[in-house]
Order: structure tokens, then sequence, then C-alpha cells
């Protein structure tokens, strides 16, 4: 068993310290795409150090590494540090020595924070299963684009029971951003018991019953988190601090959730006044396993 496959092995068995040494002695012995690629792997994934990873796989990569592991890797940190045109170049390389929907995912996240809206629309879908984040991404990117029938078409696809879904309330929030308001009211109610209730998609909630003209639920809506925050603010007056919980931890989590208790009584009446709640929307990467020799995920060495 050589260098490599005694650190896999040993980070397999949980450990680290050990690995990391081989994975470091790796490099000291042998400055290669294999050894350098993993050692920054192992530093972004396991010590969150990108900035020390990022040297050592932009120098895999001026080997004129023939895998995409560095490429994909070094586009995974790029889009960390936000430098959304070097990760947008990379991860086009990467694509272009073998293309998978994780490099796909990323390359379209660059895109939009590059404004280039049309092209992540078209990496998302690419990267999309059924129902998934980088789906909902695709479906929002349509929104964005103004293509509104083939953004509802794809929206109405969405279900609950595929193993990839992105979630009840963020597709109640695509619904509201195509004006779909029943829609949007059906798929907020199905994640009523199933999301942490915040004021951001609640207000979204009350906007579309509004919409409705509904205003005996709105107020049912409302009064409903109100009290709940009423009984969370108990609660956090009557925490015991230690150690874990100082004092301060516990003013400002009190001072947060009167905040969140004023949002919600003035809700209403904003709403009813014209404020029109904008969605939040982030975009998600994807990580994956680029360790050369990782017989978990059967990778080979690299050759």
């Amino acid at each position: 068993m050589n260098i490599n496959q005694k650190a896999i092995d040993l980070l397999e068995k949980n450990e680290y310290e050990d690995a990391l040494m081989l994975f470091q002695k790796a490099v000291y012995e042998t400055r290669n795409v294999q050894s350098l690629t993993n050692l920054a792997w192992v530093y972004c994934y396991e010590e969150y150090d990108d900035t020390k990873a990022r040297g050592l796989v932009e120098e895999a990569i001026n080997m004129n590494s023939t895998s995409h592991f560095p490429y994909n890797l070094l586009g995974e940190i790029y889009i960390r540090q936000e430098k959304w045109k070097y990760a947008k170049d990379i991860l086009l390389k990467s694509i272009s020595i073998f293309p998978s929907k994780t490099s796909y995912n990323n390359l379209a996240v660059a895109n939009y924070h590059l404004g280039n809206i049309k092209d992540a629309s078209k990496y998302f879908l690419l990267a999309s299963e059924n129902s998934d984040y980088a789906m909902y991404s695709h479906v929002k990117c349509l929104i964005e684009l103004g293509n509104i029938s083939d953004a509802k078409l794809k929206l109405d696809t969405f279900s609950e029971n595929d193993d990839e879904f992105v979630g009840e309330v963020d597709v109640a929030d695509l619904y509201v951003d195509l004006g779909c308001y029943k829609e949007a009211i059906r798929w907020f109610e199905k994640g009523w018991n199933v999301y942490w209730k915040q004021p951001n998609w609640i207000s979204r909630y009350v906007y579309s019953m509004l919409k409705l003209n509904n205003t005996t639920r709105s107020h049912e809506i409302l009064n409903e988190v109100i009290n709940q925050k009423i009984e969370e603010i108990k609660e956090a007056y009557e925490e015991e601090c230690d150690e874990d919980w100082s004092e301060n931890d516990k003013e400002v989590n009190i001072k947060e959730l009167l905040d969140e208790k004023t949002e919600y009584e003035q809700m209403f009446e904003q709403i009813s006044s014209g404020y029109i709640p904008i969605m939040k929307f982030d975009t998600s990467i994807q990580t994956a396993c680029y360790l050369f020799g990782c017989t978990r995920h059967n990778h080979p060495e690299y050759q």
C-alpha cells in the first residue's frame, strides 16, 4: 500500500491527524497532480482552509492535469471566494475534460453572479434532477428572463415525492413571483408545519392571501406566529446562562425575537399599503470527492 492509499485508509477510519501527515508527506516526496490535489482537497474539507488549498491545486493545474479533479476543486474554491470570472473559466476547462452535474451547477452559479442569467439557466438545467435545487434555480432564471410560460410548466412538475425535492415553501415562493397565488398558497400550506417560521416567507404567504382578498386567513396566520413568538420570548427570558450561553447571547436572542414579533405585527398594514415582499434567493454550490485513489467513490489513482 503506497502513501496515498494509506492516507485515504486512515481518513476513512477517522484517524485524521495521521492521515494529514501522510498526505503532506506525499507532497513532500513527490509534488505531482495527485499528491497536490489530494492535500488541497483535505485542506478544503477537513481544515476549511481554501487559501492554503488554492495554491496547491493551482500548482497541480499548472502541470497540465488531464483529470478534471483539480479544475473542479479550484472552481469550488473560487466560488466560495466569490471570484466568479475565475470560477467560470476554470469550470469551463473542467467540463471540456469531463462534464458532470456538479461542474455544470457550479458553472451556473458563477454565471448567475456575473449576470449571465441565460447561461446560468442553461447550466442549472444540465445540472438538475427532478424537483431539486438546481431545477429550482433554473426556474428562477427563467422567471428573471421573462420566460413565464416555460417557468410555470417546469414548476408544475415539482413533487414532494421526488428524492431531491427542494421544499414546499421554496416552490411556493416561485409561484408568487409568477403571480400564481392560488398555487403559492397551496404550497405554503403544505410547508406550514414543516418549515421554521420566518418573516421573509411568512410575508410572501400573507401577500398571496391578500392578493386573493383573503384577509381572514391572513390575520389567522399572523396571530399564530405572533403568539408563537410571544412564547419564544417568554422562554428566552427564563433561559439560564452558562459557559456556552452568556448574558450577551441571551440579550441578542431576545432582541431578535422582539424584532421579529414587531415585524409580524406590522406586516398586514405594510402589505395592505402596497409593500411587495421580495423573494430571498441564494445560489447553492455543489461539492464532491476529488481524492485520487478514493476507494469509497471508486476513484483511480492519477495516471
